[in-house]
């Protein structure tokens, strides 16, 4: 694998930003500002310690500015120079990073490789199938209007995490993006001298999102090749890209669909169930280990059950929960990779490991009639009948026997 694909000494930046692990965090985010990051190196010396994160600093937003970087600390993934493209995906993905240091045999810091890193390389690889934006995107989430204020944001934070949201004018037309960079521009600013910004009258939480957006949002027509939306991202900087029809924008696709193609074509080298790349996402906000434990049992039965009739390769599930307080229903959706084609899925309700349980067996009826179906067309051609031209059930293909018969008699 390590030949074929690029490895993270080609695709890594040299010379990255770092932060010092007794900086504070005002200083800390003056840097993250300035350069447009969302993640910097930690350094004891010239030792790598960790990592620091803008998404885990938005998750707390009352932090002290005053806070030291070394309190913040995240353990990112073991990437070296010769680290190969999907498993740099994979931990990228696994780990929830934008980003992740690339180190040498002393430990010693030698770049940093990003998912902007990879989706740039993304056009190149020749190893992924083509697929087109509507076979990979997710649901848009939750939209916001310009006149929300961005207290709204706080509460969808984990959704701004996945991917940047989408804005509406009062007539429900896409208008713009917000995502956690354009958030920070409100609630963080760069030092200067060491010194804030002074404060201005009235509360940072009432500002109006459409004021922090970034306009207009970029968009690819459905239909849209992967790689082509692969280039958009990269030619216009951003992590995703809202796929829209005449009546709007109807999907999003982000920068980790594209790395979920190449995990799950790496895996799909593979003969065994466990090379099967399960990617979860909006679910970071869970940290009970049990729920974890049991949607593990769930998926993996499942692809069992789904082994037996296709060779599964990827499978993507998405939590989007809704945005009311009245109650606390979900969508989960699920998308699986195999060498027969692509399968969807989706379920809603307040349970979502009942979801996810009927999801696997929906996905399994999927595959199993996919199956049959592919069997009755090999059976029929090899009798020289056109395939379209086959009875659609047991019944209806007696009726016309019984009236051929009749005939000859």
């Amino acid at each position: 694998m390590s030949a074929a694909w690029p490895t993270a000494g080609t695709l890594m930046a040299k010379d990255p930003v770092t932060v010092a692990h007794d900086a504070l965090l005002s200083h800390a985010l003056g840097k993250m500002s300035t350069g447009a990051f969302h993640e910097l190196p930690v350094l004891r010396g010239s030792k790598l310690i960790g990592m620091i994160t803008f998404e885990s600093i938005a998750r707390r937003a009352n932090l002290s500015f005053s806070t030291k970087v070394e309190h913040l600390l995240l353990i990112p993934p073991l990437v070296t120079p010769a680290t190969p493209y999907p498993e740099l995906a994979e931990q990228l993905l696994a780990a929830g990073l934008r980003a992740a240091p690339v180190v040498g045999r002393r430990g010693e810091l030698m770049g940093v490789v990003s998912r902007t890193n990879l989706v740039r390389a993304f056009p190149d690889l020749r190893q992924i199938p083509d697929h087109r934006v509507d076979e990979i995107s997710r649901s848009i989430g939750h939209p916001f209007h310009e006149s929300d204020p961005i207290r709204q944001l706080l509460a969808q934070i984990r959704l701004l995490e996945e991917h940047p949201l989408p804005v509406l004018d009062r007539k429900g037309r896409l208008v713009g993006a917000v995502g956690v960079s354009d958030l920070a521009r409100v609630l963080w600013r760069p030092t200067v001298g060491g010194k804030r910004d002074a404060e201005k009258g009235g509360s940072v939480y009432d500002v109006e999102i459409g004021t922090i957006m970034h306009s207009p949002a970029v968009t690819v027509p459905a239909g849209t090749s992967a790689v082509e939306a692969a280039r958009r991202m990269t030619r216009e900087n951003v992590s995703s890209v809202f796929v829209v029809d005449p009546a709007g924008p109807t999907a999003v696709v982000t920068q980790t669909d594209l790395l979920g193609l190449a995990v799950g074509s790496a895996s799909a080298q593979g003969d065994r169930l466990g090379d099967v790349y399960v990617q979860i996402t909006g679910l970071r906000g869970s940290s009970d280990p049990s729920t974890l434990t049991e949607i593990d049992r769930l998926v993996a039965a499942g692809l069992r059950r789904i082994s037996r009739h296709v060779r599964p390769s990827l499978l993507s599930l998405h939590f989007e929960p809704h945005a009311t307080h009245r109650t606390a229903d979900a969508t989960v959706e699920a998308r699986l990779h195999t060498d027969r084609g692509i399968f969807y899925a989706s379920h809603t309700g307040w349970n979502f490991l009942a979801g996810i349980a009927a999801l696997m067996d929906e996905l399994t009826e999927q595959v199993q009639r996919t199956r049959e179906s592919q069997r009755r067309q090999r059976r029929t051609q090899r009798r020289g009948v056109p395939a379209d031209s086959e009875p659609a059930t047991p019944e209806l293909e007696a009726r016309i026997r019984r009236a051929t018969s009749d005939r000859e008699d």
